[in-house]
Parts: C-alpha cells; sequence; structure tokens
C-alpha cells in the first residue's frame, strides 16, 4: 500500500531523446550564446574530443550520475545516443556504456564529420556505412543521422540510414533544427519512427507529418540554451500529427536532465496545454520509440509512475522549478 492522500499520480515520462554518453562540457559554448554568439553544429567536435580522450570506467561513472538525475525527476524510460565518438572504437565504447543504463539504444555515428576528415567527407561516411556499423550495429537498436546545415545533407543522411536498416536498425534523425533543411520529409518517406527538433516547420512537412506514422519530437531545451525560436505546437496539433517531448540532454546545446522543466516550457513557450505536455512526454515519447508497454497507465502496461506533491499534472507549469516529485516506481 502507498499512500497517497492530497497527491496525483502520472505515467512514468519517456524520453525518447538523449546523448547521455560524453566526456567533458560545453559551457563556454554556452556563456558565449548567452552574450551573442550563434549556435552552430561545429560545437560537437569540442565534446568528440574529451570522449574519446575518456575511459569506459570514466564515462560510466559520469552516465551514472546523469541517468540518476534523469531517474529522480521521473523519467523511467529514457533512449542514449552515440555520436561523440566519430571513430569506430569510440563510437564503439559509447555504446557499450548505454547498454549498461538502457535497452533503447542509438547508433549516431553521423553526427557530423569529424575533423580529421573535413578534406575527405565521402571517406567518412563510407566509413559509418562500412566498418563502424559492422562493429555498432550489434550493439544498438536504432540509427539516427543529424540531417541539418553542418552536418549532412538529406541524400548522405538516407544513404547511411539504409545501411543502418540493412543491418536490422531502427531508422530516427534530427531534422529541421536550424533550417528547412529536408529532415522531416526523409523521416516520414523512410517511415522513421521520430524526427527530432523541428524548429523549422512548412506547412507542407507538417502535414506530410500528419499523414504519417512519424513523431515529431520537439526538444525546447535546445531552444532555450542557443536562443532559437521555439515551433508552435498549435500548429501540430491541429493538423493531427503525433507529437513527443524529450530533453535532449547533451553538454552542448541542453544540459537537461529534468523532464517537469522541459513540460514547463513547452507550456510557456510552445503553446502546449498542460495535458498535451503530460501527454507527449509520456505516451508521446513511447510512440517515438516505438513501445506500447510504456508511457500510460493501463492493463499490459509496465507499472512505470510518478507520484507528484500537487493535486494534479498542470502544476509542472504553474510551479516551475519547484520539486513536485514525491516518488518515482518503475516496474523491473
Amino acid at each position: 500500500m502507498i499512500e497517497a492522500s492530497g497527491k496525483s499520480v502520472i505515467p512514468g515520462f519517456v524520453d525518447s531523446h538523449t546523448h547521455a554518453v560524453f566526456g567533458g562540457d560545453r559551457v563556454r559554448d554556452f556563456v558565449g550564446r548567452m552574450t551573442g554568439e550563434k549556435y552552430a553544429a561545429g560545437g560537437i567536435k569540442t565534446t568528440v574530443a574529451a570522449t574519446r580522450e575518456a575511459g569506459v570506467d570514466q564515462l560510466r561513472e559520469h552516465t551514472a550520475g546523469i541517468v540518476g538525475e534523469l531517474r529522480a525527476g521521473g523519467i523511467t524510460t529514457f533512449e542514449i545516443k552515440s555520436g561523440y565518438g566519430l571513430d569506430v572504437q569510440s563510437e564503439a565504447k559509447i555504446l557499450d556504456v548505454a547498454n549498461e543504463f538502457t535497452q533503447e539504444v542509438t547508433f549516431l555515428g553521423a553526427h557530423v564529420v569529424p575533423a580529421e576528415f573535413a578534406s575527405e567527407r565521402e571517406h567518412y561516411i563510407s566509413l559509418v556505412m562500412g566498418e563502424m556499423l559492422d562493429i555498432c550495429a550489434p550493439k544498438a537498436k536504432w540509427i539516427d543521422v543529424f540531417c541539418d546545415t553542418g552536418a549532412f545533407t538529406p541524400e548522405e543522411s538516407c544513404r547511411i540510414l539504409d545501411a543502418g536498416m540493412a543491418r536490422g536498425l531502427l531508422p530516427r534523425l534530427h531534422g529541421n533544427q536550424l533550417g528547412h533543411t529536408g529532415g522531416v520529409q526523409l523521416a516520414v518517406e523512410i517511415d522513421a519512427a521520430s524526427v527530432d527538433h523541428c524548429t523549422y516547420l512548412s506547412d507542407g512537412e507538417i502535414g506530410s507529418l500528419a499523414a504519417s506514422n512519424t513523431v515529431a519530437t520537439l526538444l525546447p531545451g535546445a531552444e532555450f540554451s542557443t536562443r532559437s525560436p521555439y515551433p508552435d505546437a498549435r500548429r501540430l496539433y491541429a493538423a493531427g500529427v503525433k507529437v513527443a517531448l524529450a530533453t535532449d540532454c547533451n553538454p552542448g546545446t541542453s544540459f537537461i536532465t529534468s523532464m517537469p522543466w522541459v513540460i514547463a516550457t513547452a507550456v510557456r513557450e510552445m503553446y502546449f496545454t498542460p495535458a498535451q505536455a503530460l501527454h507527449a512526454a509520456t505516451f508521446g515519447g513511447s510512440q517515438a520509440l516505438r513501445r506500447r508497454d510504456i508511457g500510460h497507465l493501463g492493463v499490459g502496461a509496465r507499472a512505470d509512475f510518478v507520484i507528484l506533491d500537487a493535486p494534479s499534472h498542470e502544476y509542472f507549469a504553474y510551479r516551475p522549478g519547484s520539486n513536485l516529485i514525491s516518488r518515482v516506481i518503475a516496474a523491473v
């Protein structure tokens, strides 16, 4: 018997997008953006250098701390991507660590082209599609590509995703964070489980998403940390798009582990209703991972739930920054 008088109970949060295994930090990048510098995808390379240098034990210990924060905030299922190694050995190392914490592991060798391949872009793509996938595919469930300015084109992304799918990996991708760069349309065409960021969306792209099985996963932490415009969730809901919210926990553009904060920001800045935001952070996340056993409370679902020190979920947005998590219970 669990005493919950005066409290409320919600499903455990599902965080379908994190980069929780990494070395170092990028606080200097953040401070620079807050003083007027523009965000560019190239900052990822700073984290790549630190992650390559870090040993497995160091990465494991650091990741355990981040995972502890995720769980303390009510997240009972979470995904972890690679993408900060960008060589065969380092990508495999990240995936090995990720597998110690979650079954939802994503290979993101195509995050950006690393510095040593700056003048040999096609060689790096061939490495990802060949030797890197040969080693990494058995360690992952998903394959992801950063399809955007400064990263990979839709054509390159499609080739890489096809190579991953041929090895049994399921597709998802980063798309339309920095502009109308083709990621959303590609995601729909290949039936990706999710396309993440969706900061810039045309009416046509929204229509394509609405007619598909692909979830639009919004990441308000990235907009907050890069001073970028927030997408308007009302456009997505009006069209019938499936929507998820996730932390995008990473050291460069969204060092955030709090789903309650994500919900509050989504309500304040993206025009979610409190109910929509809760749904997106639970059931929406389960759809983005193509899972039916999480993100809701019901017969056949995992017994993952959160007890709040509040009479309703609406208090996440009403009292942003307050610790409303009373207890987190996750099925074994």
